[in-house]
Parts: C-alpha cells; structure tokens; sequence
C-alpha cells in the first residue's frame, strides 16, 4: 500500500478496541489520524482537525451517526465519510447514501477491504482536484450554452455572465437553494480576466458568525487569547482574483459594516492590526432569501444590499425549466456510473415521466442525488416511490410555499391549502366506514391533523431548519425528529395502500 503521510483522517466509533485497532491500521499505513466516541465529539473536532477523511460507525450511535454525517456535510461538503455498521440494511444504506455518504462497509472490517474503499476515495478525490483546473480551462475557452440545457431562461442567464464576467463589477447571484448559484459564479470567475488567478470561496451560514470576521479578514498575533501567529484571511487569499461569498444573507450585521467598507475602498484590517490593508478582490455574492425583506426587519444593511446589488443574475428554479430535467438526468446518470464504476440499467418511461411531473423542491442539487442513489442501490421503483411522496416547495426568493403536497388556494391567506394527495388520516373505506368511528377516534385523528400541518407551517417557514422549527415548536429537536419519522412511516404506508 502507498501511504498517504498528509491526509488527515477522523475515526469515529464508541467501542474503544474497534477505535484503537482501526487507528492503529491507519497510522502504519501514514495517515495522521486522530479518533472520536461520539458524535458529539467528532463534531467538535471536525472544525479544529479539518479531516479529508472520515470513518463513522453507525452501528450503536443510530440516528446520531445519521445526524453527525448530515451536520459533517454541511460543514464540508468535499469531506470523504465512509460509513461502518454491522446493521446490514438497504433503508440504512440508502438514508446514508442520501445524507451524502461516499461508501458503506459492514462491520466487523476487514483492514483489507477498508484499504481498497480509501484508496478508492483518495482516488476519486485526486481524480476531482486534478480535474478541476482543466474544468476551468474548458468553461473559459468553450460554448458555456451545453451546462445549462435548451432552456430559453438559462440562455438569458449565459448571455448575463458573457457580458459582466470581463468587469470588475459585483455580481448578486440569486435563486432557491440548489439551482446552481456557485456553478454561475465559478462561469462569472473562468470566463474573466481573472480566471489565472485565485477563486475563493466562503460559505457565510458554515461558519458561526464569532468566527467569520477572522475566516474573511485574518488576525495578528495576540489579536485574542490563542492567537500565536498572524493568519491570513480569505480577502487576503483571494488578493488579485475573486471572492465568492455565498449565503450572504446570513452574515451577522455587526460584520456587514466592515465587508461594506472593503467593497468600498479596498482595504481592511486584521482583527488586532494597526493598519489597513489594500487589495484588489473582485466580489461575488448570492442568496436563496429576499434580501429586501431582511433589510425591511433590519437583519440586512440597506448600503450593503445596493453595494452588491449592482448586477443581479436570478436563477430559475428546475420546475421552471423542465425541458433541462432529462438533460440532467441523463448527463448524472453518466458521470455518476463511471464514478462508481457501476452500469445500472437506464431508467424507464415512467420513471422518466415521474421526474417530469415532480416539482424538484431542491432543484437540480435533488436531482443529481436522486441520480446517485439509484446508480449506488439500482432500485427503480424506490426512486418512483420517493418521487411519489409529496414534498414542499420552498421558494426562498417569493416566499415560503405550501409542504408536503400542499397547495395554495390563492385565497390571499398564505397557509389556507387543500390536500393535493389523500391525507394520511382518512380512513379506508366507505362513509357508512367513516360513520362507525368514535368520538375518541375522530377528535385522535382531527389532533394528529392539526399537529401534521403545524409542523408543515413552521418547517415552511424556518426553511426546513429542524432545530430551529422545534425551537419555534417548543419541543426537542429529538421529539420533532421522532414525529417526522412518523410521518414519513405513514406517507410510506399510504403510499403502499394506493399502489395495492
């Protein structure tokens, strides 16, 4: 085997021996490795360690492994997360896959066959570093019209990026979340002036806000307690090329004054610095919220919403290009099988149907994971039942938008719908069926519906954020995740029912 003496490594798994044999393994192989018990844990590293690499048992931790590799990808996309279990379950596996898993290995592991999927893993990484400049290159010399379909709206967003690309003006990149905000600003960046020069990226939601203003501006040493040595921030990296700052609606406002200032005068200063410091960035921004209703509430500054918005690029939702879908789908469906060196067979007229008539609530970010899964698993029919399973569209720029198959009746009140799809609590049968229920059951049942929508609301309203819906909600986050499992059982079920 060739070691690896530079990757970094986390190993998670609550039995200590299993732990110990496992970095042991690894350490002799040249990894640097470093171990979590818990989930808990292994969070709390992650941001310090900043591994390439991460082993996660899922065997006694359950949904918390679940959680932790959900909270892991959020934090860092790229990072490689191989998942352990001795539970040998294709609902395990496809939840897993989901959330963004990169392989499963059952346990108990052997070290042969864990060394062939890391390797298999540092390849694909190495293959996508190396892949990546060349990428650029072919963006900034090529016909940019192929990436984006035959839609006749993306052909206006193609022509947007050819004219303000070659400037040095900012750019507002807005959209709902997986329209392909970061694609548009990659495009701006390869086809620029600037596209030999560093392209840096920071994700503003990523980062808690304590710590943002020295991840964007840097600090000198003695700045603050532990700061040892002088650290470059992000502007600094990106001196001369462009910047990217992505959900920008979530910077906290106590730091928008300062982005203001550099955007205006090209100069900052370290946190702890005596000076301010000149550089040459040009910025990109882009949000998935109204940025006009947060400088309404006061969450946004209204000087720095008219700094960035000098040109604005929105981006269609997926559901308003359908002529793209199959173009996508058969575009992920190649890459995908090649990644995984897997040939799973092309999918059906149905199943082609179905993705046409779905709405895309995560727009083309849902659908290359669709497409994953199923190249993973092979299971067609999952596909179409998920697919069949009603889900929220949010539109983060108009609006939240009904859930879980909801419509709006357009009747002015925002939340009064009507069911697009049976509801979970009508019973099955006829009304002389309906007629023998109790009052105990139909009081039950009227509960169990006031809770199902309230939830839809609140879930609606915070964007799918579960931690914060259950603060909104008054109650855990464990007991709203307990009673999305329910629902979800019981959309399964009826699901089941219907195609009986």
């Amino acid at each position: 085997m060739v070691p690896h003496p530079k990757i970094r490594v986390l190993v998670v798994d609550d039995d200590a021996h299993a732990g110990r044999s496992m970095t042991a393994h690894l350490v002799r192989r040249g990894f640097e490795v470093s171990s979590a018990a818990s989930g808990e844990e292994a969070r709390r590293m992650f941001r310090v360690y900043d591994p390439a690499l991460v082993l996660l048992d899922l065997s006694s931790s359950g949904s918390d492994a679940l959680d932790t590799l959900e909270r892991l990808k959020q934090i860092k996309p790229e990072v490689a997360v191989i998942m352990l279990s001795s539970e040998h379950s294709t609902q395990v596996i496809f939840t897993a896959s989901k959330l963004g898993a990169d392989d499963y290995l059952s346990k108990p592991v052997e070290f042969k066959d864990l060394d062939l999927r890391i390797d298999k893993v540092i390849d694909r990484q190495r293959l996508s570093s190396e892949v990546a400049p060349l990428r650029d290159r072919v963006r900034r010399n090529g016909d940019f019209a192929g990436l984006f379909g035959t839609s006749p709206k993306m052909e206006e967003v193609k022509n947007t990026i050819e004219k303000v690309a070659d400037t040095t003006v900012t750019v507002l990149i807005r959209g709902e979340s997986g329209t392909g905000k970061e694609v548009v600003a990659r495009m701006i960046y390869a086809h620029s002036g600037r596209g030999d020069k560093p392209f840096v990226k920071v994700n503003c939601a990523a980062i808690p806000h304590e710590l943002l203003e020295s991840e964007l501006f840097g600090y000198e040493p003695g700045a603050f307690t532990g700061a040892n040595r002088q650290k470059l921030g992000k502007f600094d990296l990106a001196n001369t090329g462009t910047l990217f700052l992505d959900e920008i609606s979530e910077m906290h406002p106590a730091l928008q004054a300062k982005l203001l200032h550099v955007l205006q005068d090209g100069e900052f200063s370290r946190l702890g610095g005596k000076r301010d410091i000149s550089v040459d960035v040009r910025v990109l921004a882009a949000t998935n919220k109204p940025l006009e209703r947060a400088v309404q509430e006061g969450l946004f500054r209204e000087d720095l919403f008219y700094r960035l918005n000098v040109i604005t690029i929105h981006i269609p939702p997926l559901r308003e290009r359908r002529e793209e879908i199959l173009i996508f789908l058969d575009y992920f469906l190649r890459k995908y099988s090649e990644f995984y060196g897997k040939q799973p067979a092309p999918f059906g007229d149905y199943a082609a149907s179905c993705m046409m008539e779905y709405t895309w609530p995560g727009n083309i970010r849902e659908l290359e994971n669709l497409v994953k899964r199923y190249v993973i698993v092979g299971n067609e029919a999952q596909i179409i039942r998920e697919l069949s399973v009603p889900k929220p569209i949010v539109s983060s720029m108009d609006g939240a938008s009904p859930g879980w198959g909801l419509q709006d009746t357009n009747s002015g009140d925002r939340w009064q719908q009507k069911p697009s799809a049976i509801p979970i609590n009508t019973p099955k049968g006829n009304a002389a069926d309906a007629e023998t229920l109790s009052l105990l059951d139909i009081g039950r049942r009227a509960a169990m519906s006031a809770e199902r929508e309230a939830i839809e609301r609140v879930l609606t309203q915070t964007r799918w954020n579960r931690r914060q819906a259950a603060k909104i909600l008054k109650v855990s986050y464990k007991a709203l995740l307990n009673k999305l499992k329910v629902i979800e059982e019981q959309n399964a079920a009826q699901n089941k029912n219907l195609t009986a």
